[in-house]
């Protein structure tokens, strides 16, 4: 799963920049959107729904979501 990916699973999952969350919480977060929203297309359209209604805060939702995301290794390559 590419770092993209990863960071659009966490831009469509639960995890708020407010919670500070660990690496663990982080993985988890990922993990748990993909499942629940429908894999990767799944949350690439919940992204896409949230720049088309609110672009100003979606674009700074996804700063945080790349930025974590590159410091999270790929679960999928890890559980393999």
């Amino acid at each position: 799963m590419t770092e993209h990916m990863r960071a659009e699973a966490l831009f469509a999952s639960d995890l708020q920049p407010s919670d500070r969350p660990t690496g663990a919480q982080v993985v988890r977060a990922i993990h748990t959107s993909l499942v629940v929203r429908g894999g990767a297309a799944g949350c690439a359209a919940i992204m896409a729904a949230e720049y088309g209604e609110h672009p100003e805060t979606a674009a700074l939702r996804m700063r945080w979501a790349l930025a974590l995301a590159s410091t999270t290794p790929d679960t999928h390559a890890l559980a393999a």
